[in-house]
């Protein structure tokens, strides 16, 4: 029977020697908002495997001199390109389950940064917005 990934049933003495760490330290970090377990209904912390994972990850990044201010920034980093990574893959393929029927679609670009698509025949409905048509390539 395999463990799951996410699955936090570690209690925090058994992550702390999976981790190589003292109980205390995964206590600081919890505090700190750096590695952030789940709780059990009496309060008591819960790590998962991907929390075992950053905690050897924090090691790291601070056996290399990054401060723990640095290492928090550093994994909210990583956990936001990987949201993002999962947000490319979610509209690729939405994208991919689209029909490609069209020639070309026009959008409009607001000052704000907003993207809106416009009917064939429709007019932005401001002055400030530019008129973008794109034209699918080959594979595209």
């Amino acid at each position: 029977m395999a463990i799951e990934y996410e699955q936090p049933i570690f209690v925090i003495s058994v992550a702390a020697e999976l981790a190589d760490m003292h109980p205390q330290t995964l206590r600081q970090y919890d505090r700190l908002g750096i590695v952030s377990p789940s709780r059990a209904p009496g309060k008591s912390r819960r790590y998962s495997q991907r929390d075992i994972s950053m905690l050897r990850e924090v090691q790291r990044l601070s056996q290399e001199g990054v401060s723990l201010e640095g290492i928090k920034r550093i994994l909210q980093l990583e956990n936001q390109v990987a949201a993002l990574q999962r947000r490319i893959a979610e509209l690729s393929e939405e994208l991919d389950r689209r029909p490609r029927t069209l020639e070309s679609r026009i959008f409009a670009a607001g000052a704000a940064g907003d993207v809106v698509s416009l009917a064939r025949g429709k007019r932005p409905r401001a002055r400030s917005q530019a008129v973008v048509v794109w034209r699918p390539r080959n594979g595209d």
